[in-house]
């Protein structure tokens, strides 16, 4: 029994040792494939000053993937960007697409972001599902401030879909600024009072990055109460596309929307008016100045007044010129003591002296005869 027992307590205890030297033969494989989980940023230098450049390089990223590096004040890798890509320096961002394994390797100049430090290089995707990561920077000469107090005891979360409510009018048929509202419940599942939250309302077209705006909502959310939030959201005049709505608060992006606007095709009809009538307009103008500008004829009316005034004197039937009517031959004269109807040659006609009872002319002379 004691043998059978010290032969089972050796097997454990080998069994034991090939255990421990396979973790040990596995624990370098393990550290890589654990720091990998996730997308990570690391820089060349921690500190630098305004004019500078430095390299960041990145793992753990989506293959494949556009991704924007920008260097942001008012934050850290704990709490994100404080106010988004409002505190960071936008126009010297730089954009880089990870390769097959999900690395990458960035030049990027260091500028002083719009607000204070502590600092941060924050790298996030630009398409797809949302990634980001900050790398703790130092930009020298650039003022330092503390962070705003974070209140731990309210947590605002998403408890509905995200939808957008309203259409357009007339006037965005004709290039007016698009409108909605972004409808969404949010519930407060911590132990603190949330009071008046400010959440950032963004719209992207394509593959831009969203431009952020501080929409604030006026109220109070206790703990373990929900509440319906109402946020305008406009895009600039003329928008049409495919656009997403992004909605973030305290630095994490909660929900996205898309939106897809009609074109203005009022603007298009009005240009097409516009090209018709405005030849049209000229044609009449210019005929107007060839009417003032030609001279007149002998008569003193212009050739324009002459012309409309001829129209009307056409009348049909035509009268024969003067030459062809001398070379008609004349019709039979009809003597003064003949009646219309009795002319010499006339068939019906008979010839007959003037009548006895006749009064005799006063012109014509009398001889009396011998009585």
């Amino acid at each position: 029994m004691n043998g059978k027992g010290g032969k089972v307590l050796r097997t454990l205890r080998l069994s034991a040792a090939v255990g421990a030297v396979f973790a040990l033969l596995l624990l370098p494989l393990a550290g890589p494939a654990a720091a990998a989980d996730g997308p990570v940023v690391k820089l060349s230098a921690a500190e630098a000053g305004t004019g500078g450049s430095l390299t960041a390089t990145g793992t753990g990223w989506r293959p494949h993937t556009l991704l924007m590096l920008l260097v942001c004040g008012r934050a850290t890798p704990s709490r994100g960007v404080i106010g988004g890509t409002n505190s960071c320096a936008n126009g010297d961002g730089r954009a880089v697409t990870t390769d097959a394994q999900g690395a990458f390797g960035k030049s990027l100049p260091v500028a002083e972001p719009p607000v204070p430090c502590p600092c941060v290089v924050h790298v996030a995707t630009v398409t797809g599902a949302k990634a980001e990561a900050d790398a703790v920077l130092r930009v020298a000469g650039h003022p330092v401030a503390p962070l705003p107090a974070e209140d731990t005891g309210a947590r605002l979360s998403i408890l509905s879909d995200t939808r957008l409510t309203g259409s357009g009018g007339v006037l965005t048929w004709f290039g007016a600024p698009p409108s909605r509202t972004l409808v969404f419940t949010v519930g407060n599942s911590g132990t603190g009072t949330l009071k008046d939250p400010v959440f950032q309302v963004g719209s992207a077209h394509g593959v831009f990055a969203p431009q952020w705006d501080d929409r604030q909502w006026h109220g109070t959310l206790a703990p373990g109460r929900k509440a319906e939030v109402r946020l305008p959201v406009e895009l600039s005049a003329g928008a049409h596309g495919d656009y997403t709505v992004s909605l973030k608060y305290d630095g994490k992006v909660l929900a996205e929307q898309p939106w897809g606007v009609g074109r203005p095709w009022g603007v298009t009809l009005f240009w097409l008016l516009l090209c018709l009538v405005v030849p049209a307009a000229l044609f009449r103008i210019g005929m107007a100045v060839v009417d003032r500008v030609r001279p007149r004829r002998p008569g003193g009316t212009p050739r324009s007044a002459h012309r409309r005034l001829s129209r009307p004197a056409l009348r049909l039937p035509l009268s024969l010129p003067r030459s062809r009517a001398a070379e008609a031959p004349p019709s039979t004269p009809t003597l003064p003591w003949f009646a219309p109807d009795s002319v010499p040659g006339d068939p019906a006609g008979r010839l007959s002296a003037p009548h006895p009872d006749s009064p005799t002319s006063p012109t014509t002379p009398t001889r009396k005869g011998p009585t």
